[in-house]
């Protein structure tokens, strides 16, 4: 495989998807509001109506904050950068400061077909791009340090491999049975504990060989 030139260190890159990380989670929030000058009726009412709002929010902070901690694993060992690490990030970064504007689509128009696909289909494309880059690094071994792995490499690729698939799975499953189809995201939740227990073995294994040898 040719070697393409590196373009110098991580760092910049990650301050940059720290930023835009924070600032996407930020704008998450300003959707979340009461008007002034209601009775006590109208709060009331303007807290139920809230509470879509607030659902989305909750699950767009978890998918954001879930991708800029697998943002910094991938980036943890990695010692240069080149062309393609560049634009691959750029382009996860783009789309994770997109991610706000499906969260408003689900919150407002839950009920529609068209929210949750448009939002499904940006996590994946998210991603889609920290598994490109996972896969990137782990074929480019000249970007990384000579250390031991922090973590194992395929416990990571699993994780990701995951998500994507079942934000890509459930854009079909809409179309056919509807916005329910939003349930289906809770095999995320049994699939990544069992995933972060196979990497905490993986790890434990590679703690182990590097103690003996």
């Amino acid at each position: 495989m040719r070697k393409p030139t590196p373009e110098g260190g991580p760092e910049r890159l990650v301050t940059l998807a720290d930023g835009v990380f924070a600032i996407a989670i930020t704008l998450l929030v300003l959707d979340l509001s009461v008007p002034r000058g209601l009775n006590s009726e109208e709060y009331h009412d303007a807290l139920r109506d809230l509470l879509p709002n607030l659902g989305a929010y909750a699950i767009s902070l978890v998918v954001l904050a879930g991708f800029w901690r697998e943002h910094r694993a991938i980036f943890r060992t990695v010692r240069q950068v080149d062309g393609q690490v560049i634009s691959l990030t750029v382009l996860g970064l783009g789309t994770a400061a997109l991610l706000p504007f499906p969260t408003a689509l689900l919150s407002e128009y839950g009920d529609e077909r068209v929210s949750v696909v448009v939002y499904s289909a940006v996590v994946a494309v998210l991603g889609g791009v920290h598994l490109a880059l996972a896969v990137l690094f782990a074929r480019r071994p000249w970007l990384r340090d000579d250390a031991a792995p922090v973590r194992d490499e395929e416990p990571s690729v699993a994780d990701l491999g995951s998500t994507v698939a079942v934000f890509l799975v459930t854009i079909p499953l809409t179309l056919v049975v509807g916005p329910a189809a939003m349930w289906w995201w809770l095999v995320l939740v049994p699939l990544k504990v069992w995933l972060g227990r196979r990497e905490s073995t993986a790890r434990r294994g590679l703690s182990g060989g590097s103690s003996r040898g």
